[in-house]
């Protein structure tokens, strides 16, 4: 148990000491504070310009370094790897300062804050594939650069963020991609098509169109929607003759069929056959639901069931009196709706 507790004191000593902040002078000028944390800012110490920073906008809000300083925090935020303290301080500024001539860059590093916050330190020395992960962030940093190309198209920060939004949708494009790979794994082919169609109607000019093209036929051939597929196949022939999946001319389905077939039939090489095959468009539910009305059908007693002959019959001797009476009426039992017969 001691050792339990020594090893808890230290944890905590170790995470006190890494959460403690530094003390900033409090006799320090304007002038100095922000000359020191332009001075971190330069040897790259983030922590503590955001500390003296912090202290500045505190100390003189109306001091003639405090706009600066609200610009400069973004920066410290963003280069110290703390993506939301980032975007709060941009946002902050962009909320008291929409007419300062430098607010076009406090644009561009909350969308450059969004595009780098997916990527830490093993996406940097490990090859990840980008389009496979929650494009959430991206999705972020490009309407977050759009707002600056639409607002600003004149800022000196545009070009490169268009160069990005470039990037960004291909990413956000090849990721609907790989969710309709998936789907088509799961024979899902609806929500397959679907995000094929989404891709080519919303990224267009994006290398991943014709993958779009290419997932909406074989979901469309899946669903036995032969129209549509053959739609999808010649405007993928017609716009990307040079795809994957077109080998001599002729539509090569990115995932193999699934096999439906039991683990017994699968052992036995379909010598043994547990389940018969599915018609197309037909399910189990569907089969269950069928088998269930003519079970109950045939559980009814057959002295219930009615006789050969009766319903006809029953139609033919509804209500003879009815219609004799009907025709017998006269204009007065009418006007009193009967009551006087």
């Amino acid at each position: 148990m001691q050792v339990k507790h020594l090893l808890l004191i230290a944890i905590l000593g170790l995470t006190a000491a890494c959460s403690s902040k530094e003390v900033v002078d409090e006799n320090l000028s304007e002038a100095e504070l922000y000359q020191q944390a332009q001075a971190d800012l330069d040897n790259e110490s983030y922590t503590s310009a955001t500390s003296k920073l912090k202290a500045l906008e505190s100390r003189y809000p109306f001091g003639r370094y405090a706009d600066q300083a609200q610009l400069e925090l973004i920066y410290a935020n963003y280069k110290n790897a703390e993506p939301e303290a980032a975007k709060s301080a941009a946002e902050r500024f962009i909320r008291l300062h929409p007419q300062h001539p430098n607010v076009d860059y406090a644009y561009y590093l909350k969308g450059l804050t969004s595009f780098d916050q997916d990527r830490g330190l093993l996406a940097r020395f490990l090859p990840l594939d980008m389009t496979k992960r929650d494009p959430g962030a991206a999705r972020d940093s490009y309407n977050e650069f759009a707002q600056l190309t639409s607002r600003f198209p004149n800022s000196r920060y545009s070009p490169d963020a268009k160069q990005r939004m470039i990037y960004l949708r291909n990413l956000l494009a090849s990721y609907e991609i790989h969710v309709a790979d998936y789907y088509l794994t799961r024979q899902a082919y609806v929500a397959a098509a679907n995000r094929g169609r989404y891709v080519v109607e919303n990224f267009q000019e994006t290398p991943s169109v014709g993958d779009g093209l290419a997932v909406m036929v074989e979901a469309y051939q899946r669903l036995h929607l032969d129209e549509l597929a053959a739609t999808s196949l010649e405007t993928l022939k017609l716009n990307y003759p040079n795809h994957p999946s077109l080998v001599d001319g002729q539509f090569v389905p990115r995932q193999e069929e699934a096999d439906n077939r039991g683990w017994l039939s699968k052992a036995t090489l379909g010598l043994i056959e547990t389940e018969t095959p599915l018609p197309p468009g037909e399910t189990r539910a569907n089969q269950d639901v069928i088998k269930q009305y003519e079970d109950a059908k045939e559980a009814i007693p057959p002295e219930l069931l009615p006789k050969e002959g009766d319903e006809s019959d029953a139609e033919e001797k509804e209500d003879p009196e009815a219609e004799s009476s009907s025709e017998d009426r006269s204009w007065f039992s009418y006007m009193t709706f009967g009551v006087f017969d």
